[in-house]
């Protein structure tokens, strides 16, 4: 009933953040059509390196009882890890179940951010999105990924795993003449953060809705599995109950026919 109520607010903020994000989608592929138009386009944050160092952002909850939601992201994380073995791959840990499971196994932790994923805000998601380009304009890492639990429905979260640096222009499907105040080529540079900070806000989002869609499914189970043992335990102590009945009449008949 808790996951229930939450679940409703969560789901709420993270379907209002999507509109917002496909819009920022389209615009980027727009500003970024016209700045290359006018020239070649040049942004750290475009740079395409080979991946010999990696940053993966993990993003899982903080308390457990959800299934197998923390299961399923850390798996997909883990297969990644082994898909790329032999290169350094750092962990941002968003939420306490990946740090812990990283920590377990003596990965390298870039950072760790407990308590923000039950109430995520922007700011922290700009925080945690600076830190990154930060890290990949000093080309610290050459090539960032994000992991986290995406809302499908109550029944089915998306796990999805993608590459957020450096930024894939999104090609445009349909054409806006724009017109511009300020040289495309700036324009560009000011969204391209702000994408990555999207992205991340849009991934915690996501991750708080898909992990209450989860704990409401695993205590509706957990639940009716108690229920049904109770159920089987209470006709086990009536069957016994009614073997030590009939045992100790049968003695009492038994001591009087003796007599």
């Amino acid at each position: 009933m808790v996951s229930a109520a939450k679940l409703r607010r969560a789901q709420e903020r993270a379907l209002a953040a999507r509109p917002y994000g496909d819009s920022l989608n389209r615009i980027l592929a727009n500003v970024a059509s016209a700045a290359s138009s006018s020239g070649e386009v040049h942004h750290p944050l475009l740079a395409v390196r080979d991946e010999k160092r990696i940053q993966l952002v993990m993003v899982t909850s903080d308390p457990g009882l959800a299934g197998a939601f923390n299961a399923n992201v850390l798996r997909l994380a883990q297969r990644f890890i082994d898909d790329h073995a032999g290169r350094p791959i750092e962990i941002e840990a968003i939420g306490r179940k990946g740090r812990d499971y990283f920590r377990r196994r003596s990965f390298t932790l870039s950072g760790e951010h407990i308590g923000i994923v039950d109430k995520p805000n922007y700011e922290q998601a700009r925080e945690i999105g600076n830190k990154l380009i930060e890290r990949y304009s000093k080309a610290e890492v050459d090539a960032v990924y994000l992991c986290f639990n995406e809302f499908k429905n109550v029944m089915a979260p998306n796990v999805v795993l993608r590459r957020i640096l450096p930024v894939d222009l999104p090609e445009s499907k349909e054409t806006i003449d724009y017109i511009y105040e300020q040289p495309p080529q700036e324009l560009l540079a000011a969204l391209l953060p702000r994408y990555v900070e999207v992205q991340l806000y849009r991934a915690m989002l996501e991750s708080i809705s898909a992990y209450h869609a989860a704990r409401m499914t695993a205590m509706d189970a957990a639940s009716s599995n108690a229920g049904d043992l109770i159920e089987t335990l209470t006709l086990d102590m009536n069957r016994i109950r009614q073997a030590a009945i009939t045992r100790e009449i049968i003695e009492i008949v038994s001591g009087a026919s003796a007599q």
